[in-house]
C-alpha cells in the first residue's frame, strides 16, 4: 500500500513538473509570436510605430502640397499634357493665347493644391487598417514599402475624391474654359490632329503622383535619418530596420 502511494506521489510530481515545463514552453512560444525576432518589440509596438511614421509622413505631405505653391513651386509641379504642347506652340502667335502655357500651368497647380486637402481622411483609413503582418513586412521591406502599401490601397478612392474637386477647382480658376477655348481654336486649324478639350484626368493623376512622391520622400527620410525619429517609439521600431541592414 505504501509502495503504491509512493509511486502515485512520484507520478503526480512528475506530471506537475511536466505541466510547469509545458506552461513555460507555451509562454515562450507566445513571446516569440508576440515579439519581433530579438524579442524586444511587441506586435503592438511595431504596428503603432509604423502607423505613427505613416501618419506623420502623410500629414506633412498633405500640408505641404495643399498650401499655396505646394505644387506650383515645388518638384511636384504639374506640367501641361504632352499633347497640349502642340496646341501651345501653334497658338503662341494668336491674340489672347500668347501666355497660354504659363497661365494654364499655374491654374492646373492651383487646382491640385485645392484638391490635396481631401487626401488625409483616405490615408488615415488605410493606416488604421494596417495589420501586424503588414507592419512587419513594411518595416523590413524596401525603402518605399510603406508608400507602395498606401498607394495600392488608396489610389482608386483618392482618384474618385480628387477628380470632382479638381474639376471644381479648375473651373474656379477658369482653367477648363481657357483650355477648351485654346483646344477649340487649335482644332479649327486645317490639317491638325484634333486634341482633347479636357484636362481633368491629367491633373488628377499628376496630383496623385506628386502626393505619393512626397510621401515616399518622407518615408525614406525616417528610414535613413535617425534624427527624424522624434519619438521613443519611432526610435525603437526603426532600430529594428537598422539592425537588419547591418
Amino acid at each position: 500500500m505504501i509502495k503504491k502511494a509512493l509511486i502515485l506521489f512520484v507520478a503526480l510530481c512528475v506530471a506537475q513538473l511536466s505541466f510547469a515545463q509545458l506552461n513555460g514552453l507555451v509562454k515562450k512560444a507566445k513571446e516569440t509570436v508576440n515579439g519581433v525576432a530579438s524579442g524586444d518589440l511587441s506586435q503592438e509596438e511595431v504596428g503603432n510605430g509604423l502607423k505613427e511614421a505613416l501618419d506623420a509622413g502623410v500629414g506633412e505631405a498633405v500640408s505641404f502640397l495643399s498650401a499655396k505653391d505646394g505644387y506650383f513651386k515645388s518638384p511636384y509641379k504639374i506640367l501641361i499634357p504632352t499633347e497640349a504642347q502642340k496646341v501651345v506652340d501653334k497658338l503662341k502667335a494668336v491674340p489672347g493665347f500668347e501666355n497660354l502655357e504659363a497661365d494654364l500651368t499655374e491654374r492646373l497647380n492651383r487646382a491640385a493644391e485645392s484638391a490635396a486637402t481631401k487626401a488625409k481622411p483616405i490615408f488615415v483609413s488605410a493606416i488604421k487598417n494596417l495589420t501586424f503582418k503588414d507592419a512587419m513586412n513594411l518595416l523590413l521591406g524596401t525603402p518605399d514599402a510603406a508608400t507602395r502599401y498606401l498607394e495600392q490601397r488608396t489610389a482608386d478612392p483618392l482618384y474618385e475624391q480628387f477628380l470632382p474637386v479638381i474639376q471644381l477647382s479648375l473651373d474656379e480658376v477658369n482653367a477648363r474654359s481657357l483650355w477648351r477655348s485654346a483646344a477649340t481654336a487649335y482644332n479649327k486649324i486645317p490639317f491638325v490632329t484634333k486634341t482633347s478639350t479636357e484636362l481633368d484626368s491629367h491633373v488628377t493623376q499628376k496630383a496623385l503622383t506628386g502626393m505619393f512622391g512626397l510621401i515616399e520622400k518622407k518615408e525614406q527620410g525616417i528610414r535613413s535619418n535617425v534624427s527624424l525619429r522624434n519619438t521613443e517609439l519611432l526610435k525603437k521600431v526603426f532600430a529594428k530596420q537598422d539592425n537588419k541592414q547591418k
